[in-house]
């Protein structure tokens, strides 16, 4: 059985997770990052010696970094709707994951840390505010794709990019600032309110 480990306030393990389940595949998980299972043990550095969640292990395989991961589940199950194969349709995909892990988690990383987890390392207010404009340009940029789309991240259909750039939307809803008006981006959460996990792993109410 595949088992996931990481807290599930991680937005990276969410990426997991709800990988997991729109492949309707079952899982072993364990918080790790929290309470006894500390991410700097040697058992869990033995794993990742990033001492970063999520960690998949599937047998005697292991593997770290979130977005990899779920491409290799889908991969694994043969999903070609999440991560289709032609070279097009997947580096669309592929270009989209690694916007959000880049560009993206970078815009609002200060200010998520300052707003919601109320870290005392982010109580610059100046570098808030200019996290907070960096999001909102990066919202935009959702935006106008999912008008150009009228579906989804990378076209028409749902993909692994959609669950990997939703969960970071997810948080713009959630951290207490000015919202801009995003009618596509609402019409989007709309769309995904029907796909399996979304209510568990992205839903406007979790931090």
């Amino acid at each position: 059985m595949l088992k996931i480990l990481g807290r599930d306030s991680s937005i990276n393990v969410r990426k997991v997770l709800w990988t997991c389940a729109e492949l309707g595949r079952d899982f072993a998980h364990e918080s790790w990052g929290t309470g006894a299972l500390t991410l700097d043990s040697p058992t869990f550095l033995a794993l990742n010696p990033n001492g970063l969640v999520p960690v998949l292990q599937d047998d005697d395989f292991v593997l770290w970094e979130s977005n990899t991961i779920i491409r290799y589940l889908a991969s694994r199950e043969g999903a070609e709707a999440l991560y289709p194969t032609p070279p097009r349709e997947r580096a669309r995909v592929d270009q989209w994951l690694d916007w959000q892990a880049t560009d993206l988690n970078r815009a609002w990383s200060y200010a998520f840390m300052a707003l919601v987890r109320h870290s005392p390392a982010h109580d610059d207010r100046d570098a808030v505010a200019r996290s907070l404009a960096d999001w909102a340009k990066h919202m935009r940029i959702i935006e106008r794709q999912l008008d150009k789309s009228g579906a989804f991240i990378a076209g028409e259909t749902f993909s692994l990019a959609d669950i990997a750039i939703a969960l970071s939307v997810n948080r713009w809803f959630c951290t207490p600032q000015e919202h801009a008006s995003l009618p596509a981006l609402l019409a989007y959460f709309d769309r995904l309110a029907a796909r399996p996990g979304f209510s568990a792993y992205c839903t406007p109410a979790t931090p």
